[in-house]
């Protein structure tokens, strides 16, 4: 049986969590840097429960048991181009892909580097570049450059772990923005909305013997096909068109960040 085919599902049942909110995605500071970075208004964060012991390598029974579920159907948002306008799946999910995302940062001095290549400024500004393109992004800073251009030769101040950390492909979504994405010209307010989400979505504990923090989420990157193609997050392909499933193992939460690229809220 290939990788999320149904069969034996574990028997996981979910229940939808309309009354958790997440202020990361609703503060009025957020959602001007939203809107600014036109993604306000296709990106959203919802809650689900689940009843059993969630156990990593299961997740590909885990999530097409999502998918099947009766409370999960009616209640999972995806944004649709063609309406313009949130709905719900719609088709029945036949299988699905669900990446492995590391999520081991605990610290926001992750992205220090940054101002010790010369990217940022030690006043915060980020250094401009000579236009070119990657596309579809336009380059004009050396922020994007070392996000997105592997020959650069600033590319590896962070190796391809780095890279693959949940806490890197927040900034890095952030940075790039949606369709008529205003760039910032300072580094703040990436590294502030990034932290918000990241604090806002992912769980951690403090370990009793070293006082350490210790991030207890799991966290996928997950696709969903029907019968004719992919179908979730969206049925067009694009780096910006995401959803990360950040699953709680403790409490039996499972929280759905998603993105759909393209020109977001104006006012």
């Amino acid at each position: 049986m290939a990788a999320g085919e149904p069969g034996d599902l574990g028997g996981y049942y979910f229940r939808y969590l309309p009354q958790k909110t997440f202020p990361c995605l609703s503060s009025p500071k957020v959602t001007s840097r939203l809107r600014q970075w036109s993604m306000l208004g296709r990106m959203q964060a919802q809650a689900f429960g689940f009843d059993q012991n969630f156990q990593a390598h299961q997740k590909d029974d885990f999530i097409m048991a999502f998918f099947k579920d009766p409370n999960v159907i009616p209640n999972l948002k995806l944004f649709s181009d063609s309406a313009g306008q949130w709905i719900t799946l719609g088709t029945e999910v036949k299988n699905i892909a669900a990446i492995n995302v590391p999520c081991t940062q605990t610290s926001m001095s992750f992205f220090d580097r940054l101002y010790n290549e010369d990217i940022v400024r030690d006043c915060g500004h980020i250094v401009k570049c000579f236009d070119s393109f990657c596309d579809p992004f336009l380059i004009s800073d050396e922020l994007r450059r070392v996000l997105l251009v592997e020959d650069s030769e600033k590319y590896e101040i962070f190796s391809q772990s780095d890279r693959d950390e949940f806490l890197f492909l927040l900034f890095k979504h952030l940075c790039l923005g949606g369709a008529l994405c205003q760039y910032e010209d300072v580094l703040t307010p990436y590294l502030k909305v990034t932290n918000f989400l990241y604090k806002d979505l992912v769980s951690v504990r403090k370990i009793p013997q070293t006082e350490k923090i210790q991030i207890t989420s799991s966290v996928f990157k997950v696709t969903a096909y029907d019968s004719v193609g992919m179908c979730y997050p969206s049925t067009k392909s694009h780096e910006q068109t995401f959803s990360y499933f950040i699953v709680n193992p403790i409490r039996r939460h499972v929280h759905v960040l998603y993105h759909c690229y393209g020109v977001g809220e104006m006012t």
